[in-house]
């Protein structure tokens, strides 16, 4: 696939089909997220991928009541990892850890959309409630919920600002 090109076509879908994804999709999601690129390559980064019903919907309500993150076969939670600080100190556990997220979030978006299903980046949530739903570990900080499942329609293409106003070559 041309990359760009992919860059260019993916979209926010926030409407699922009922549809199972196949194993080996979910494969390759998992390999987008772990080749992604990181901070002096410590990776430190955590997913989960939730498939489990009850545990979706408390997802929802810890995301002020996004429903379609329950109508999603999968919602991934992204969690940076704080190990990173004890060799980047501070920048590295607010800053880095989330880069290294980031970076690997959009390598499966892309992926994703190659395979023909849908994402769309979820960062308004109760962070606590996150915490307390998937009983993660104190290193832990959920930064993003990712839902992800075949379109069942696709948004027109929005926007975007000009090359002059994105980017000041100097």
């Amino acid at each position: 696939m041309d990359v760009l090109k992919a860059v260019k076509e993916r979209r926010s879908i926030r409407n699922f089909q009922k549809k199972e994804i196949p194993e080996d999709a979910v494969d390759k999601l998992i390999e987008a997220i772990i080749w992604a690129p990181s901070a002096g390559n410590l990776q430190s980064r955590k997913f989960y991928f939730v498939k489990d019903a009850e545990i979706k919907q408390q997802l929802v309500s810890a995301a002020f009541g996004q429903n379609f993150i329950s109508e999603a076969p999968i919602a991934i939670v992204a969690c940076t990892d704080n190990k990173i600080s004890k060799r980047y100190g501070d920048r590295g556990a607010h800053l880095y850890a989330i880069q290294d997220v980031s970076v690997s979030i959009m390598n499966m978006m892309l992926v994703a959309h190659e395979l023909g299903l849908g994402t769309v980046w979820v960062g308004a949530f109760d962070e606590w409630q996150v915490f307390e739903i998937l009983n993660l570990q104190q290193n832990l900080r959920p930064v993003a919920i990712i839902p992800v499942g075949y379109p069942a329609k696709t948004p027109s293409p929005p926007r975007r600002m000009s090359k002059n106003e994105a980017v000041e070559i100097r």
